[in-house]
């Protein structure tokens, strides 16, 4: 049961807004004399690459809610156990492969038919228990939150209604995808209906991270204001495919290419409306120091500083604030050159 905000609430979350970005004080007053804060269900679980990234990024909402008092969070987490991998047929067989080789591939074809359908069962429970960890996004479930966080879900998840769900945003709900949440539903012809909500799908990325200066295009947004006109950062960079500039109000990109650094335009951070809804999406994300200021690998080492954390943190807080109704920006499309 949520309790009614404190002073010291209130005041905290009058301090998160300022530093998140362009919040009405009237619109915080408003919630600050709510009841109870707003209620968001973070989403994590994947059906294909996971992030090592995942449990930091969670905790961080955890702490972002804790802090503000402006919104409680509730998790969806993957499953015990992990996916199944597929097995590897034979190599083909030549046109003139010996007696010896044929028998040899008849073997190892047979244990490769045996392997594939051990492999399709343990998939579909696989599958089965991705489904049942999801059951909260079912639309009767949603009617108890405000929004939904997608934190670097991957593939195809078995959603319980996803036309449902789509619809649930659509009128009048918010949506806050991060990094992976493009690789989502990614690959089909056409476009999915949840590509077209977040606005564009993963295609490629070049491996690695790199050092990049991010290009800051709106200036007040609540998940941007605090960066300034550039953000350096070390992280991974999508290329992305499905993406529409006319269709989103674009509030971040890169005007080189992450690792050649030849000139171009690549979309990293935008808001936009779907129906109703407000939808908010962040490409940045995959390092554990993007996410910490106090993570380090296992040599006690990290590429970004504790500061580019606090202000992917401030990012990721003013967009969800934003998703929510409680801080004020432009989800208007920008159709102008960067």
């Amino acid at each position: 049961m949520h309790k009614q905000m404190n002073a010291t609430n209130a005041l905290s979350l009058t301090l998160l807004l300022t530093l998140a970005g362009s919040a009405s004080t009237a619109r915080a007053a408003e919630h600050t004399n709510m009841t109870s804060p707003k209620r968001v269900l973070v989403v994590s679980v994947t059906a294909g690459f996971r992030h090592t990234c995942i449990p930091v990024g969670n905790q961080v909402f955890a702490d972002l809610a804790r802090r503000s008092g402006a919104f409680t969070v509730d998790f969806i987490e993957q499953p015990s156990g992990s996916a199944p991998k597929q097995p590897r047929p034979p190599a083909p067989l030549a046109a003139d492969a010996s007696d010896a080789a044929k028998a040899d591939y008849a073997a190892k074809k047979a244990e490769y038919d045996s392997a594939l359908a051990t492999y399709q069962t343990d998939l579909a429970q696989w599958t089965d228990s991705l489904a049942q960890a999801l059951k909260p996004l079912s639309p009767e479930n949603l009617k108890k939150y405000d929004a939904v966080v997608f934190n670097n879900t991957t593939g195809d998840l078995p959603l319980p209604d996803k036309a449902g769900f789509l619809q649930w945003i659509a009128d009048g709900h918010g949506f806050v995808g991060v990094h992976a949440a493009t690789d989502t539903f990614r690959g089909h012809t056409p476009l999915d209906p949840f590509v077209e909500m977040i606005g564009g799908e993963f295609k490629s990325h070049p491996p690695g991270t790199y050092d990049v200066e991010c290009q800051i295009m709106d200036l007040e947004f609540p998940a941007t204001k605090h960066l300034g006109q550039t953000w350096k950062l070390n992280d991974e960079i999508y290329l992305l495919n499905g993406f529409n500039r006319s269709k989103v109000h674009l509030l971040m990109s890169l005007d080189k290419h992450p690792k050649d650094k030849t000139p171009g335009f690549f979309p990293l951070a935008w808001s936009k409306q779907y129906g109703k809804g407000r939808v908010f999406y962040t490409a940045l994300g995959h390092r554990e120091d993007v996410w910490s200021g106090e993570w380090k690998d296992k040599d006690g080492k990290r590429l970004n500083p504790p500061e580019v954390a606090e202000a992917y943190q401030q990012q990721v807080l003013g967009g969800l604030l934003w998703a929510l109704g409680l801080a004020e920006g432009s989800a208007a499309p920008q159709t102008q050159a960067p």
